[in-house]
């Protein structure tokens, strides 16, 4: 172990110059050192050495410093990693990109499977540095008042400290005997604040981690603690916010006032003021120096009559921040910002954020307009709050955001999440960067060997995006209302999308112009295809039917007998149609008469997916109820019902030569069946447990054969691809994301197309 951590150091020392950079520049080396010892120490190394690094290549040094920085924190803690894998999804003119892909070609010749990431250069890493310091979620993370340092806390019960330039570990302390909701610095650096669920508020040395004080008057959670000069501040579920002295050690005052729960509370910039949010929907002012409380805002009344609120709104007040000057706050509650003048209590400027999330966090950026707000799906969103303008989403985070802060300078965010990270951004990057996410029902087009991509962003508007470079072409403006799902013509001449509202539309591809517009449901559409011959336009709803509309001639048939939601449908040979449904049922339909020709009730449970063999004699059906079954066409009975699952059974998918049928569940199980006889053959787990309790992989949610059989590719958290005959995992595409909602597949099975949760889309194609 000595060794590796202070190998460059001693060949620093001897001027083994090259040496150092052999070694310094090495995959190989990266992988066993971060493996045993984490990335901190490696990425210390690449400054403390950079000049004679870059004496030898500058543009190396920095090409794997950034890899590790970025990346360092998956190598061992996610498992199946192969570091040349991930080193394939650096920029082609990074050095670690080309080590990467020189290793890979020598692997293809030994029968290793390696993936290119087609489209990369479209995605732009935001974050400067990822740290993976705690075993559980982070809660809080904060700047030093320099910057230099960073604290983190969190469920682990820990308080932690990094440097910020190179996530190197400074300091860990068993901080609390429950969950550490908030930590703090200082404002001369010397202490952290800590308070947690065990009702305890702790001072301490940030630079030996030596207890300073302890404070224990509070008789329920602390959330929040904040430093002014000479002061801290702590607010809690018993509704009281203490003012401590700090160098005396004693509570100098207790504010009341609040009746629920006080969520959050801050000083003012010039320190004269602090705020206060409570789950009783108010904002309140106080003074510092007589304690009395100025004023009372209720943010509840902002809900008031506003879009989906009624009178009796409960409002729970997240948390705020002082403008710069101190004469403005920002309040969050709920999924809406609310700019509020401190003096006048006028309301300002108001911002929705999202119908589908909640704000767990605000900082404002020190003298700007600009509010960074930490999200419940994953993401950070970076607002001007006078504009009421979006300017930017980071992405990067795989669940809950609890916080974010900017360095007091600004030029720099830190971000905890439930996912056991923190990340460091880069303001001017951020800017700069663009804000179109990807929804991730798309429809992917395998033509003439180019890959075209019909997308969905922000909800609002369609796009058609070259899988090759990435570019993508607006095939319409923004909607009034949420588009749900689309679909592209074989011929690409076409393309089509259905709304929330029910409403389908079809536009010609090549100048953007809507053809044809239909009311076709009364619900949501939920799925959309056309016929081969592009004449004819099927879609499947919310409200449990299916519209086959001639889109052309305008003639439509409504397609009824489901009594729940259309899951999804399949178009058969000889003009008929395979439907299925939460409600248990699988239906085949004649879509030139409406007739229903079979119905089939294949589960006690919803059917979650089907799939049609390649000969369309047989298909087969997975379920809720965490059963798969084999039929016939010709007959009313299953031919096999396939058992053994211990969850949802998510999807499934024939082999070509309809011998094996695969089958994934929500457990990460993916299971091979004989097609004649119903046995099992073989057993794959895609999820694997960690130490932490947490499940990699996840829900498997796309499953395709090889033309021969012999690889199986599955989605879910990750993309894996499998050889059949032995079971063993032959390579793991990690994304940047996860829950990887579909899985589209050439049929030459040498490129595949998904989304990850992040609106990140990636086009893989395997190596040769």
């Amino acid at each position: 172990m000595y060794w590796y951590n202070f190998l460059a150091y001693h060949m620093a020392g001897a001027n083994m110059h090259d040496e150092l950079c052999a070694l310094m520049f090495s995959l190989d080396w990266i992988k066993i050192k971060t493996e045993l010892v984490g990335p901190a120490h490696l990425i210390y190394e690449y400054v403390e050495y950079s000049k004679i690094l870059d004496q030898k290549d500058s543009n190396a040094r920095e090409n794997f410093q950034e890899f590790l920085s970025l990346n360092g924190h998956l190598l061992g803690h996610l498992p199946f990693l192969d570091i040349v894998q991930l080193g394939l999804c650096q920029p082609e003119n990074s050095e670690v990109y080309r080590q990467a892909k020189l290793r890979a070609q020598q692997e293809l010749s030994k029968g290793s499977l390696y993936v290119e990431w087609i489209n990369k250069t479209s995605v732009k890493n935001m974050y400067r540095l990822v740290v993976h310091p705690h075993t559980d979620a982070v809660y809080h993370a904060c700047f030093s008042q320099d910057h230099q340092r960073i604290a983190t806390c969190g469920a682990d019960k820990t308080l932690q400290v990094f440097k910020t330039e190179s996530g190197e570990k400074l300091l860990e302390v068993k901080a609390h005997d429950d969950e550490v909701l908030c930590c703090a610095f200082s404002m001369d650096d010397r202490f952290l604040a800590t308070c947690s669920m065990d009702k305890k508020a702790k001072v301490w040395n940030s630079r030996t981690g030596e207890l300073v004080c302890e404070f224990e008057e509070h008789t329920e959670q602390i959330n929040f603690c904040h430093f002014s000069n000479h002061l801290l501040a702590t607010c809690s579920n018993d509704t009281y916010i203490k003012l401590w002295d700090v160098n005396n050690k004693y509570c100098r005052n207790t504010l009341f006032g609040h009746e629920g729960s006080v969520t959050h509370c801050r000083f003012s910039p010039d320190d004269k003021y602090l705020a206060s949010c409570s789950a009783d929907g108010t904002l309140k002012l106080w003074n510092v120096q007589s304690a009395n409380e100025l004023k009372t805002i209720n943010i509840g009344d902002f809900f008031k009559n506003g879009d989906g609120y009624n009178d009796e709104v409960e409002v729970l007040v997240k948390c705020c921040s002082w403008s710069s000057n101190s004469t403005a706050i920002v309040v969050a509650a709920k999924n809406k910002l609310f700019l509020v003048d401190v003096e006048t209590k006028k309301l300002l400027a108001e911002a929705l954020l999202s119908h589908h999330n909640t704000i767990q966090y605000c900082d404002f950026c020190p003298n700007s307009k600009i509010v960074a707000v930490a999200l419940s799906h994953c993401s950070v969103e970076i607002w001007n709050i006078e504009s009421i303008s979006k300017i930017a989403e980071c992405l990067g985070h795989m669940s809950w955001v609890h916080s974010v802060n900017f360095s007091l300078d600004g030029s720099f965010f830190v971000t905890s999440s439930d996912d056991q990270t923190i990340r460091i951004w880069e303001t001017n990057k951020v800017y700069k960067s663009s804000v179109i996410l990807l929804n991730r029902e798309i429809d992917v087009s395998f033509l003439d060997n180019e890959v075209n991509i019909l997308a969905i962003g922000n909800l609002k508007h369609l796009q058609l995006i070259n899988g090759s470079t990435g570019h993508a072409t607006y095939l319409t403006e923004e909607q009034k209302s949420s588009i749900c799902c689309c679909c592209l013509s074989e011929d690409l001449q076409f393309a089509a999308y259905g709304d929330e509202n029910g409403i389908v539309k079809v536009l010609k591809v090549s100048d953007r112009s809507v053809l044809k517009s239909r009311i076709g449901h009364r619900k949501a559409v939920q799925h959309c295809q056309f016929t081969s011959d592009g004449k004819t336009l099927i879609s499947s709803s919310d409200d449990s039917t299916i519209q086959v509309w001639n889109w052309q001639s305008e003639k439509y048939i409504i397609l009824k007998g489901h009594k729940e939601l259309v899951k999804n449908f399949h178009l058969l040979k000889q003009s008929r149609l395979l439907s299925w449904s939460f409600d248990g049922t699988v239906k085949v339909w004649n879509i030139l008469t409406g007739e229903l020709e079979k119905d089939l009730t294949c589960h006690e449970d919803a059917v979650l997916s089907c799939a049609v063999s390649p000969d369309a004699t047989i298909f087969s059906t997975t379920s809720a109820d965490k059963t798969a079954k084999i039929w016939s066409f010709k007959n009313p009975s299953a031919l096999h019902i396939l058992s053994g699952h211990k969850d949802c059974v998510r999807c499934c998918t024939f082999s070509l030569k309809n011998e094996l049928l695969a089958t994934g569940d929500d457990r990460g199980e993916i299971r091979v069946w004989s097609i004649s006889t119903g046995k099992l053959l073989r057993l794959y787990f895609s999820a694997i447990t960690n130490e932490g309790g947490s499940a990699y992989g996840g829900w498997v949610t796309g499953l395709h054969f090889s033309p021969d059989g012999k690889v199986l590719v599955s989605s879910g958290g990750y993309i894996k691809w499998w050889n059949v005959d032995t079971s063993q995992s032959l390579q793991t595409f990690y994304t940047n994301g996860t829950n990887l909602k579909s899985l589209h597949v050439s049929p030459d099975f040498k490129t595949c197309v998904t989304l990850d949760n992040l609106g990140i889309l990636y086009v893989l194609r395997i190596m040769e």
